[in-house]
């Protein structure tokens, strides 16, 4: 069962400062690993309780899972993800 991708809007900021070519990798495995196992991720504690992450090379994809899929909240490096 592929579970529904939906994207906050903040997320295609996220993605302009990436290069293009890393953009479509993300897309991609995001579109098809995690949409097939939302429980890739893994969870995150602290001030992020509740989120999870996925990590795609140098890059976390932040995001939670609700009740109709997943929802992408942040999309950046590694360097700079978790700050608030």
């Amino acid at each position: 069962m592929e579970y529904k991708i939906v994207y906050k809007a903040s997320v295609e900021k996220d993605l302009k400062g990436a290069d293009k070519s890393d953009t479509k990798k993300i897309l991609k495995k995001i579109e098809t690993d995690l949409a097939k196992e939302p429980d890739k991720g893994t969870a995150l504690s602290g001030t992020f309780q509740g989120l999870y992450r996925y990590r795609i090379g140098d890059y976390r994809v932040i995001y939670a899972k609700t009740v109709d899929g997943i929802l992408v909240l942040r999309i950046g490096h590694r360097k700079g993800i978790y700050r608030v």
